[in-house]
């Protein structure tokens, strides 16, 4: 695949996380009775029967290079998506995204941890004044348990996003998006058995749909963070928030204040700025 450059690395991301609130719409949706491990079983299964066509069209790759680093991002993903649904069904939409939205600053010191990641004072800044415009918008004014798992959703979803670049640079980002279901499968499926409930095809079908969307989010994300430094790139995914909040007020009649106006400016505004600063130094320097 061609080099990613910064500016389209940011732009993938945005469009990334607009189809994830779609995803995180249908799963807000569930009904109150549907079974959690079912559900989260059901995702793994038409994930895999999803991508297991297109990761066999390319058989030269060894699918199997690397299986632990695969190992250990499918069960951070089967935690996080745990947390998700039961943080999606306790707060409303634009909330729980604003807590997930919480991943790209948490990816800035994990970075750093992991693989020593420069840190500019541009990205820190644009990442703050982006946590600081989603807390505007949304005003949080108490923390509770829904609230405690979206976060904990916000750390998987950035050690995930950083330990792609352990896994092999030839798999394909179907390949990568299978082994990260398929690996999960027996968890989740020990789960579901532990849990014992009858067979639901509404839920299968709801998980099916948001599979669709979740995965084009997460291909998108295996392809950018594969190609750029976490950093350069993370402040993209507060703008699915605005979308989030619209979502929101179509889909369950969340109306937010006016809040969102400062809230969104915050977000929005420097995201342009850094995408055009890197945009500039990107051909500066081809």
């Amino acid at each position: 695949m061609p080099k990613i450059s910064v500016a389209l690395g940011m732009t993938l991301l945005v469009v990334g996380n607009i189809f994830a609130v779609f995803s995180d719409a249908l799963i807000k949706d569930l009904p109150a009775e549907t079974a959690l491990y079912q559900f989260i079983l059901f995702r793994q299964l038409t994930a895999v029967a999803m991508l297991l066509p297109l990761s066999l069209i390319n058989k030269k790759q060894k699918l199997l290079n690397e299986i632990k680093w695969h190992f250990v991002r499918s069960h951070i993903w089967l935690i996080g998506v745990v947390f998700m649904v039961i943080s999606l069904q306790s707060l409303p939409l634009a909330t729980a995204n604003a807590i997930f939205y919480a991943a790209p600053l948490l990816m800035l010191p994990i970075g750093f941890l992991l693989y020593r990641d420069n840190l500019s004072p541009s990205t820190i800044i644009v990442s703050i004044l982006g946590f600081i415009g989603i807390l505007i918008i949304v005003q949080p004014k108490q923390i509770n348990i829904g609230a405690i798992f979206a976060l904990l959703v916000a750390a998987t979803i950035a050690i995930n996003n950083l330990l792609v670049r352990k896994l092999p640079q030839n798999h394909t980002v179907y390949q990568t998006l299978l082994l990260t279901n398929l690996v999960g499968i027996p968890a989740a499926l020990v789960l579901a058995l532990w849990e014992n409930s009858p067979f639901s095809w509404e839920s299968l079908t709801i998980a099916a749909l948001s599979n669709v969307f979740i995965l084009v989010y997460a291909g998108i994300c295996v392809e950018v963070y594969k190609s750029i430094e976490a950093h350069k790139v993370s402040s993209a995914e507060y703008s699915g928030l605005l979308v989030a909040v619209i979502v929101g007020i179509i889909w369950f009649n969340e109306v937010p204040n006016l809040s969102l106006l400062v809230g969104g400016t915050l977000i929005v505004a420097p995201l342009m700025w850094l995408a055009n600063a890197e945009r500039v130094k990107y051909r500066n320097l081809n």
